[in-house]
């Protein structure tokens, strides 16, 4: 199976277990994985026989934008079956979404989550 892969799409977003994560907001970034045959968008040049990224990147950075969860594993999840939706030849995605500033004393690095969906999933 083919895959499009997407990379480094960032939004500001308002997802954490602390109270002010939901009211202060934070920066998350997300690496997607979509896989789907692009055999005839590879013969045909044409943009309506392949996923069209630019939405995928748009519904992503929404829902990061306009979402509140206590959990990154929902805010992924809640990703990987908003993609799903929006184009049905995706057969899976993978997304990584990654909390670039956690709120933890003496913790200077990032926290991610990695989830799997497959249509079938959803």
């Amino acid at each position: 199976m083919d895959t499009i892969q997407l990379k480094g799409i960032r939004a500001y977003g308002y997802t954490g277990a602390l109270p002010e994560e939901q009211v202060l907001g934070q920066w998350f970034e997300v690496d997607l994985i979509l896989w789907l045959d692009l055999a005839k968008a590879g013969e045909s040049d044409r943009l309506a026989d392949t996923c069209d990224y630019r939405n995928i990147i748009r519904i992503t950075q929404q829902i990061i934008k306009t979402e509140k969860f206590a959990l990154i594993e929902k805010l992924a999840s809640a990703i990987a079956q908003a993609c799903l939706h929006t184009d049905p030849r995706l057969s899976q995605i993978q997304v990584t979404l990654s909390k670039l500033a956690a709120p933890i004393p003496d913790f200077g690095g990032e926290i991610s989550v990695q989830i799997t969906r497959s249509q079938l999933q959803h």
